[in-house]
């Protein structure tokens, strides 16, 4: 990072403390110049949100080339949530221990593990890990799906699922097959709510290895709070289930 903007970062950090600050790196032509945005987040103390209006107004005036926020008496060690939102970003984040001073960079990867991955909500969810399985195994993308925290915890109406699946390119259907989405009803709501990737007999996931154990039929899903995995598809996840969903350019 360049000096003049290392030390607006720091300026910016300084000001805010004990909350994160947060901010945009951009590029304008040959310069570079660092963007300070409000943390809009509900607890500005823990974490950061930079809302879509200020990263908006941040692109209007150049290409975005970065994230950047503080981590307040903390060091510079990224939490489960900055890997995963790098990822989901695509873009690198640079993060400031503060007063510490010690800042470190982080970059996409472009390839999280499916299986393991710690649950971020927006970036490494059920939904997430569902997409990215398609991406590696059929190429099949889909546009960012964006979701509030807590809404899988609506007592009635539909669900994000529900309203979503026929515009994704998906349709209904009564027999799963593998690579079929399965959606659930998880918790104390009356719609579904949780989804994961039929597997079949097969559990084997693209450049991973998934040893499992049992007959199958196998699941690959990422419950609220655990790491994502595989599991086998009977007993209350069959009877949970409240979707069955086949991609219009399933590959079976």
């Amino acid at each position: 990072m360049l000096k003049h903007i290392l030390k607006a970062v720091q300026i910016h950090a300084a000001a805010e403390y004990p909350n994160e600050s947060c901010g945009v790196l951009i590029s304008i032509g040959r310069k570079q110049k660092y963007i300070p945005c409000p943390n809009t987040a509900t607890d500005p103390s823990e974490e950061f949100r930079i809302a879509p209006e200020d990263y908006a107004a941040a692109e209007d005036e150049g290409e975005v080339i970065g994230i950047v926020h503080s981590h307040p008496d903390a060091t510079s060690r990224p939490s489960p949530r900055d890997l995963a939102m790098c990822e989901a970003t695509e873009l690198p984040w640079h993060i400031l221990s503060w007063p510490e001073g010690d800042l470190r960079t982080i970059v996409p990867t472009g390839h999280t593990p499916l299986l393991g991955r710690p649950f971020v909500h927006g970036a490494w969810d059920c939904w997430q890990v569902c997409a990215d399985w398609y991406k590696r195994e059929w190429g099949l993308e889909f546009d960012a799906f964006k979701r509030e925290d807590g809404w899988w915890e609506q007592a009635e109406g539909p669900s994000l699922y529900e309203q979503a699946y026929e515009a994704a390119g998906f349709e209904r259907v009564g027999t799963p097959q593998r690579g079929d989405m399965i959606v659930m009803e998880v918790g104390r709501t009356k719609h579904p709510n949780h989804a994961g990737i039929y597997l079949g007999s097969d559990p084997a996931l693209p450049g991973e290895s998934s040893a499992v154990h049992g007959a199958g039929p196998f699941l690959l899903h990422h419950m609220y709070g655990k790491p994502s995995e595989i599991i086998v598809f009977g007993g209350p996840w069959h009877d949970r289930t409240r979707l069955i969903l086949r991609h219009k350019d399933a590959k079976h």
